[in-house]
């Protein structure tokens, strides 16, 4: 498996649905874990799963071409997904 560098800025949706909820539990509980214990390491690793849960994106994946986005998974909509619609 190799890296390309190059597409690491190629900004792509790379993480799917149930990655996405994934990253935020885990980063969640070590941001809640920074408050307790090694306040530093735990904080930005927190900040980057919450931050690549948002924007199901991630620079390492795009570097690897290893999408985890399910073919069946609804597209991301241009709202904020509260189901009411703009007129």
């Amino acid at each position: 498996m190799s890296f390309d560098f190059k597409r690491v800025l190629h900004r792509e949706l790379n993480v799917g649905l149930k990655e996405q909820k994934l990253r935020y539990g885990v980063g969640s509980a070590l941001l809640v874990g920074s408050i307790f214990f090694f306040p530093i390491p735990l904080l930005l690793a927190g900040i980057v799963l919450v931050a690549t849960g948002f924007t199901r994106w991630c620079p390492v994946y795009s570097g690897m071409s290893k999408p985890t986005v399910d073919p069946n998974e609804p597209p991301p909509s241009e709202c904020c997904g509260h189901g009411h619609t703009s007129h």
